[in-house]
């Protein structure tokens, strides 16, 4: 009987604070009385920018955007090094499926679009060199946290990431998309 009274009293007070509950990496999390995963904080890379975009959803997937690094002139992984035609751009993400049902998810079929609205498919070459996922079948209510690199011209800005979420039941070619900005106005 003693051990319950504290466990009681834990869930209580986590349950009833005035603070909100954390909810890992991502948007900051509005105050809820609803409880929240622990997702542990990940230290973020030391070349890359922590976005704090709200997350966006396409069909039954939702994106947060978590990171993003620019001019990297060079890939290593533990098979090969490889160098930008100009400079790689790695946007970290995080993906959710809150369907009922599995997804195939293509994880890389993301566009970026740069400062000139340019667009720019997944460089498959660094996503196979840094062992990226490719389609996969992202079960329901399953988290994805994963790279994307494009190879874009130095002088490039990247501006947007537009995300495919997979079939759905009113898009089963899953030709929508979303475009998320990669900075707040």
């Amino acid at each position: 009987m003693r051990r319950l009274v504290p466990v009681m009293v834990v869930v209580l007070a986590a349950g009833c604070g005035d603070t909100p509950l954390e909810a890992g990496p991502g948007p900051e999390s509005a105050p809820t009385s609803a409880a929240t995963y622990p997702v542990p904080a990940v230290t973020v890379r030391p070349d890359e920018k922590a976005l704090k975009i709200p997350t966006t959803a396409d069909g039954d997937t939702a994106f947060t955007l978590i990171g993003l690094t620019t001019e990297m002139p060079t890939i290593i992984g533990s098979h090969a090094e490889f160098h930008a035609k100009g400079q790689f751009v790695r946007v970290r993400m995080s993906v959710i499926n809150n369907g009922r049902s599995s997804v195939s998810f293509d994880a890389r079929r993301h566009v970026m679009i740069d400062d000139r609205e340019t667009e720019y498919t997944v460089d498959s070459q660094a996503m196979t060199i840094k062992r990226q996922p490719e389609t996969i079948d992202l079960g329901a209510n399953v988290r994805l946290e994963y790279d994307v690199y494009y190879d874009l011209p130095k002088d490039a800005k990247p501006l947007a990431l537009r995300v495919y979420g997979g079939p759905t039941l009113t898009d089963l070619k899953d030709q929508s998309s979303t475009e998320i900005p990669l900075a707040q106005p």
